[in-house]
């Protein structure tokens, strides 16, 4: 037999055991499952493993609202998350609720029974489940494959190429000399934690990134921690920097000039008058127009002024046995590659939806309140910021789902779906972001619309105001209360 569950979630990382805790705490009569792809907790932070992985986020927003982060460091490595995110589960009961290795392929709604069916597979085998609600809580990239393009001559080097995302086991560097084609938040990463140790690194550039230095401990938050209960000081620290973040956003916006002035210096004071600044740290584009890179206690800077590192601003021209040929005729001599060429984005895992038999692509619909799709009932995504942390929205998506769910409950209803109604509504791109891995993918995503609640906001007060304390029934939802199939025939004999 088929099993059937109130919710089903799919993902168990930093979002999905999110999901499943507030849906444990605020709609405990609801049953759940949680479906994985991977065989562990963890999502991200179980996939990555490549030297230094860390959060570009600190801990206090990208940690969750009911568990307070106690870690010294504020921006903590890849192993201390993950912990962090399987203690959450272990502590929560959690676990016992996961189904690993469950690949979601497809889901299928019937408006008849209020039911979504789900396909996933399992070691080569179908497995089906039923649910009444879906939450998709599988990130925002393609776990199977990252961005990488294919550079002329990669067959000629006689070294090794690895990407970030699949990262060997084996790979021995000490002693070795490194290129890092890149220049996001996985190559800052990557070039000090590798110069430690491997003869040199050159962090490959084709143009600069604004990257920012902050101190990997959070010193007010380590003040309060002493002298308030744990979870005030949590909530104190937690708004204090998101307050700051979004200021630090909206001036960004406001005065981009000003702040590109004010990023650029702060890298003249780390590098001195000397060094190229102009070349290799002053992006062509205004500070968040793409995501900012964060380097704790200036370590990428520290690394350029040591000599073990560099930093290189050319194209490829081709690899070689030896190394890489850049546009400029220069060569950079390499034992090891490593591509930090980026992500491939992939919404809700690729899978196939469907509502009564008709295939429904969420890229053809609007999204609703930054979580849901118009047309598609009973179904909710987890998609966080682009300027903020991640676990932001997703406790606020969260506590909107259950919102929702009790709501259905009240109304007796068992359906409910964003509909646009016959007003046109303007649309906009879901992200307002030039990065490569964005605009590579926009396609793949829906629509948002300029005005509520069809605008993406990716602002956590309005998105408070809105999802936590706003109205659920909006005029915009509708509620429906579906005839099921077994009534529908026995009233029709």
């Amino acid at each position: 037999m088929t099993d059937h569950f109130d919710v089903l979630i799919v993902g168990a990382g930093l979002s999905g055991i999110g999901a499943a805790w507030h849906l444990q705490n605020e709609c405990p009569d609801k049953s759940y499952a949680i479906l994985e792809g991977r065989g562990a907790i963890g999502g991200t932070w179980d996939l990555f493993r490549y030297p230094g992985i860390r959060s570009d986020s600190d801990m206090y927003t990208l940690g969750y609202s009911f568990r307070p982060w106690r870690e010294a460091k504020a921006i903590a490595d890849g192993p201390s998350i993950l912990k962090y995110v399987r203690d959450t589960a272990r502590e929560a009961d959690i676990e016992q609720h996961i189904r690993f290795d469950h690949h979601v392929k497809r889901a299928s709604w019937s408006t008849a029974d209020a039911t979504w069916t789900v396909e996933a597979e399992q070691d080569g085998e179908l497995r089906t489940v039923t649910c009444n609600f879906l939450f998709m809580c599988s990130g925002y990239y393609n776990y199977a494959g990252g961005y990488a393009p294919e550079f002329e001559g990669a067959a000629d080097f006689t070294g090794r190429i690895v990407h970030p995302q699949f990262w060997p086991a084996d790979l021995d560097y000490a002693g070795k000399r490194v290129v890092v084609i890149g220049s996001g938040a996985t190559a800052v990463t990557i070039v000090p934690e590798m110069a430690r140790t491997a003869a040199h690194v050159t962090m490959l550039q084709r143009s600069p990134t604004y990257v920012v230095s902050r101190p990997a401990a959070d010193a007010t938050a380590d003040w309060l921690r002493n002298r308030l209960p744990a979870k005030l000081a949590y909530s104190l620290i937690r708004w204090k920097n998101v307050g700051w973040g979004m200021l630090f956003f909206n001036m960004a916006r406001r005065r981009p000039e000003k702040i590109k002035a004010q990023l650029i210096g702060l890298v003249r004071q780390h590098m001195g008058p000397d060094y190229d600044v102009d070349t290799h740290f002053t992006p062509r584009y205004n500070p968040w127009d793409q995501r900012l890179c964060l380097v704790p206690d200036a370590d990428l800077f520290e690394a350029l002024k040591s000599g073990a590192a560099e930093v290189v601003t050319d194209h490829v021209e081709r690899f070689t046995a030896t190394g890489i040929k850049l546009r400029s005729g220069a060569e950079l001599p390499a034992d090891v590659i490593v591509s930090a060429t980026g992500l491939n984005l992939q919404l809700l895992s690729d899978v196939a939806f469907t509502v009564d038999g008709e295939a429904k692509a969420p890229s053809q619909s609007l999204s609703y309140k930054g979580m849901m799709y118009s047309d598609l009932p009973n179904l909710a995504s987890s998609f966080g910021y682009t300027n903020a942390s991640w676990t932001l929205k997703a406790d606020l998506t969260c506590g909107y789902v259950c919102r929702l769910l009790k709501t259905m409950d009240r109304k007796k209803v068992r359906q409910c779906t964003p509909r646009t109604g016959t007003k046109p509504i303007e649309t906009a791109p879901y992200l307002d972001f030039s990065s490569g891995y964005v605009t590579r993918s926009m396609d793949k995503f829906p629509k948002q619309g300029t005005r509520k609640p069809w605008k993406l906001y990716q602002n956590y007060a309005l998105d408070l105001l809105t999802l936590r304390y706003g109205a659920v029934d909006d005029g915009i939802m509708e509620f429906s209360n579906p005839v099921p199939a077994k009534t529908r025939e026995a009233l029709a004999a």
